[in-house]
């Protein structure tokens, strides 16, 4: 039996840039909910969702936690039929993690983002932003840090206003700011509120101070012309000056932010313990239950038509495995959000990724890294198994009888590679077993052998997410290992388009090996991927080779044609050929696509592509001189520069093999005042000069 109603769910996700403060804001929600009895600090490492040894020595989230919290709205009686269920994810903000936040936003119905009350829209704001738009996530938003130093609750308003969405509205205004900074005053009920007791979990509601009422009023008239043009009934009333209820106001401003057209704006500071519980009601108004969002549309794998499935527990089950984690005591955790249907342990599911049958023998409900058993899961849960033998990221889950396969989630491509190696002869096999463990958990991690050295190269988003897969490697897996130099992962692509011929033939005694064909290599836009193109007609070539063509071209791209760095972003159309009638063979035909492919892209006017990184650099305006020059040299291209109360803003982009080693750069140049945030912005052909040195490098 369902504990709760569907429509009193909130599955929703924390997102923000790195320092936000998202994890310190998760503890307050979960003390205030009554999860936990103490308030976790990241400086002390006591935090409950920051649980990894990793996160607790850097002070950073690295992965995403679930966990689950109860909570009634102020002003109504605490009684369990007017308790919302929030289901919370929260991620990182790092951007080595992006995949973290790629597939927790995938499976969530609504977020939290959190700005910094002083920076407000950081660039990672701006990443967690659009992921949060491609999958249509209603949001809400939370202006934080209003009591440090230089923070201005209007200023990061409309910094989210102008870079992010011009639909943001204020709910709340802030009682005060930086050391004066006391409450925050509700728009929508005019009643200021303020935090006190200890831990501030006492909200004490008062009359608006005299001295902001002007103010107050003039942001409640902006903010009630803005929910009423989302209503005719609303409209009319205000037109007509008469008095609106705050419920009406809350219907209507939940129906607009679910459909996007409105942002709702909250303001706090989670570390004084103060906005947090308005926050909380906020996300009980107005971010949608399950229930209000469209029903989740896949593939029926029979057929290859459209199908769908209602959030509903009648429906046939269907779940998307979201994240794989190997946990020490248990094996490998799936998690799972329930789209249809119920699930209860014991009972069989079909993968319809792999097409193999998986059995569920424990439901788990997590808490970051506690598990709660439970006996079964409804429409709408987040949850987690134990023991899946196939199941990845991405997989679905399915009930036998009514298969249907939901959209994948997909991932960026790793920018950087290092080497490694294993210290002695028995951290060779367990050193493999851990990275393939590792990259099951984790898509954006990848290994692969160097066929000419033999050497295991493993490649991700950035300095810091190698460091913690190798460090995550010696204390799990205690494997010991060498790590070489962090190295750019190049790819190759090509300028024009070009046709060659691939001709494998071999006469020995008895039966020989014939495969003869045609390929025509044509660029494709940056990011477009590659794609095979089957253009033979008439049986030129017979059916049931054209794949084993397909396969060798596919294979061929893996190594380019410039330093063996692999092809991307071109297409390989087959339109001509020959064959065998008795010679021809699977394998002929697959190394005369490989033998074409090479032959016409080496025509094709090949070139290195090289990653360009999005980088912001905050430093103090007695640096800025010589932190420009330094970019300059490192090939950046200075996109903007900003004035943030006395530091200066650099908006650059700069390729990522000139990034090496910058943070030590950038504290000797700035007396270690100066920060920066970087992340992967696309991908550009490398300058003739220096491409020249990459290939000869190559060669050596």
């Amino acid at each position: 039996m369902r504990n709760y109603p569907i429509e009193k769910y909130r599955n929703i996700g924390i997102i923000a840039h790195i320092d936000a403060g998202k994890t310190t804001t998760t503890e307050r929600i979960l003390f205030y909910t009554g999860i936990t009895h103490k308030i976790g600090d990241i400086d002390e490492g006591t935090t409950v969702m920051d649980w990894m040894v990793q996160e607790r020595e850097r002070g950073i989230t690295i992965t995403a936690a679930a966990t689950t919290s109860f909570w009634t709205p102020m002003g109504l009686e605490r009684k369990k039929e007017q308790e919302y269920r929030i289901n919370i994810i929260d991620t990182p903000g790092h951007i080595d993690f992006t995949a973290e936040v790629q597939r927790s936003l995938r499976v969530l119905d609504g977020a939290i983002v959190i700005f910094d009350g002083v920076s407000g829209v950081e660039p990672q704001s701006e990443t967690v932003w659009r992921q949060a738009d491609k999958f249509n996530v209603p949001r809400i938003c939370f202006i934080n840090k209003l009591d440090r130093m230089g923070a201005s609750f209007e200023r990061s308003l409309e910094s989210i206003c102008q870079k992010l969405s011009p639909n943001a509205i204020p709910l709340q205004i802030p009682i005060g700011i930086e050391s004066t900074f006391k409450g925050v005053l509700d728009l929508l009920t005019m009643k200021a509120l303020y935090f006190e007791g200890d831990m501030g979990e006492k909200v004490v509601v008062k009359e608006v101070p005299a001295e902001l009422l002007e103010n107050a009023k003039k942001e409640r008239g902006k903010l009630l012309e803005k929910i009423a043009a989302e209503d005719e009934k609303l409209l009319e009333k205000y037109l007509a000056k008469e008095e609106i209820a705050t419920d009406d106001l809350r219907r209507v401003l939940r129906k607009a932010t679910i459909s996007y057209k409105l942002i709702p704006v909250f303001c706090g500071s989670s570390l004084k313990n103060m906005g947090t519980q308005p926050l909380l009601d906020g996300v009980c108004y107005y971010l949608p239950s399950p229930i209000d969002l469209p029903s989740i549309k896949g593939t029926d794998p029979k057929t290859g038509k459209e199908a769908e499935r209602k959030t509903d527990d009648k429906e046939p089950f269907a779940a998307l495995a979201f994240k794989v984690a190997a946990d020490p005591y248990v094996g490998t955790l799936t998690y799972f959000r329930a789209y249809s249907g119920k699930l209860s342990r014991g009972s069989y599911l079909l993968n319809t990724t792999t097409g193999e049958r998986e059995r569920i023998g424990r439901i788990l409900r997590m808490h970051a890294n506690t598990k709660e058993e439970i006996q079964e899961v409804f429409a709408g849960d987040i949850a987690a198994t134990v023991g899946l033998k196939s199941t990845l990221t991405g997989h679905t889950l399915c009930d036998e009888n009514n298969p249907i396969v939901l959209e994948k989630i997909s991932f960026p491509e790793p920018v950087i590679s290092i080497r490694i190696e294993p210290k002695t002869k028995a951290d060779q096999e367990k050193m493999s077993l851990s990275l393939r463990k590792l990259a099951e958990e984790d898509p954006t991690f990848r290994m692969k052998t160097d066929l000419e050295t033999g050497e295991t190269i493993i490649s991700g988003m950035g300095e810091l997410h190698l460091e913690i897969i190798t460090d995550r490697m010696k204390r799990e897996f205690k494997v010991e290992a060498n790590v070489g130099r962090p190295q750019v992962a190049y790819k190759e692509t090509i300028k024009e388009k070009a046709e060659a011929e691939g001709k494998y033939i071999r006469q020995s005694g008895g039966r020989g090996q014939y495969g003869h064909v045609w390929l025509r290599l044509e660029p494709k836009k940056r990011g477009e991927g590659f794609e095979f193109i089957d253009e033979i007609k008439g049986g030129i070539i017979p059916r049931e080779f054209i794949p084993a063509v397909g396969k060798g071209v596919k294979e061929a791209t893996e190594k380019g044609v410039v330093a063996g760095y692999p092809m991307v972003d071109l297409s390989a159309a087959l339109y001509d050929g020959s064959f065998h009638e008795v010679d021809s063979s699977e394998f002929a035909f697959k190394i005369a696509g490989s033998m074409a492919f090479q032959a016409a892209a080496k025509r094709a006017k090949p070139v290195l592509l090289e990653p360009i990184m999005k980088l912001e650099v905050i430093v103090p305006g007695d640096f800025f001189g010589d932190v420009i020059g330094d970019l300059s040299a490192r090939r950046g291209r200075i996109e903007e520069t900003k004035d943030r109360i006395n530091m200066k803003v650099i908006d650059t982009k700069v390729p990522l093999a000139e990034m090496f080693g910058y943070a030590t750069a950038l504290r000797s140049l700035t007396e270690g005042r100066g920060i920066f945030t970087m992340e992967f912005d696309h991908r550009e052909e490398v300058p003739a000069n220096i491409a020249q040195e990459i290939v000869e490098g190559k060669r050596r």
